[in-house]
Parts: structure tokens; sequence; C-alpha cells
């Protein structure tokens, strides 16, 4: 069964499920739930970034395109 599939038998099992039984899947799912709609960077991390943009703004360091970027990755372009 694809994942879309699984999406939409979840759906619509969630649509006419009981409370409790709502309450017990998301019991299950509460902490990954919580943690995708969480995202923070420590202190060090945005630190780190800050550094990076003012060197980026004073055209000290090289930037990349969007296309760039995903060319170096793939490895059709080096850096």
């Amino acid at each position: 069964m694809t994942s879309t599939a699984i999406r939409q038998r979840l759906i619509t099992y969630l649509s006419d499920a009981e409370d409790n039984k709502i309450k017990a899947i998301y019991t299950l799912l509460e902490r990954e739930i919580e943690n995708e709609q969480s995202f923070n960077l420590s202190e060090e991390h945005l630190e780190i970034l800050d550094r990076e943009k003012e060197l980026h703004l004073k055209g000290e360091t090289k930037s990349y395109s969007k296309q760039d970027s995903l060319d170096i990755i793939k490895g059709l372009r080096k850096l």
C-alpha cells in the first residue's frame, strides 16, 4: 500500500473515529507532532549564522544560487 493510500485511509478513519480512539492515537504521536512543530537553533548555531550573514553582506564570502547549490550537491559542479 502506498503512503498516499495509507494517508487517505487514516484520514477517513480519523474523521469517524470515537473520541477515545482519537485521543489514544494522538497520545502515541504527541511527542513527534510537537517536535515537528518546533525547530530551535542553539545560541551557538545562531551566532554562526549571524557571522556568516555578516560576511555575506560584506561580500567577503562566495554565494551560490539555488541552481548552483543543487548542481554542487549532485556533483555536476565543483566548489
